[in-house]
């Protein structure tokens, strides 16, 4: 397999995943500081899936950590592979789950004028949150693309 810049056990790939881990922990922290966000389902979906990918960057982001001090080779084809579908999973749920938030927030903000009506809304949280939350799955979707050149290399 090549060495491509984000792949695995490497800099670059421990960089991307704490980006991802760091983005996807800002919107959860974001989110969680707005009152009444749990009354609405896709902010709740936006925490639970912004929460998994947190899990699975800090997860990866160790192994990097681990590769790089013992100088090992996570270019493994099986490893990849699970590599692969874990960034596809979480990138498509992460890609879900921000569209849904910023569908509800776009609904409050502008169609239904809530925000304006109602000021303890913390509109502006929420649209901080999604907009973490969309960084992060950019970055999700660039390993997820590293990673599926690195398997389609092998």
């Amino acid at each position: 397999m090549k060495m491509v810049v984000g792949s695995p056990g490497t800099v670059g790939g421990l960089l991307l995943r704490m980006g991802q881990c760091l983005f996807s922990s800002a919107s959860i922290a974001v989110m969680v500081s707005a009152s009444g966000f749990s009354s609405y389902t896709a902010f709740c979906y936006l925490i639970a899936s912004m929460g998994l990918q947190a899990l699975w960057s800090l997860g990866l982001g160790c192994l990097d950590i681990y590769a790089l001090r013992m100088k090992r080779d996570l270019h493994n084809p099986v490893l990849v592979s699970l590599f692969v579908v874990g960034d596809w999973v979480t990138a498509t749920l992460s890609l879900a789950a921000a569209c849904s938030s910023a569908g509800v927030t776009v609904l409050f903000v502008n169609d239904l004028q809530f925000c304006r009506l109602y000021p303890q809304l913390p509109c502006n949280k929420y649209e901080i949150s999604i907009a973490f939350s969309f960084i992060n799955w950019l970055l999700i979707a660039l390993s997820s693309l590293i990673m599926f050149c690195l398997l389609a290399s092998a």
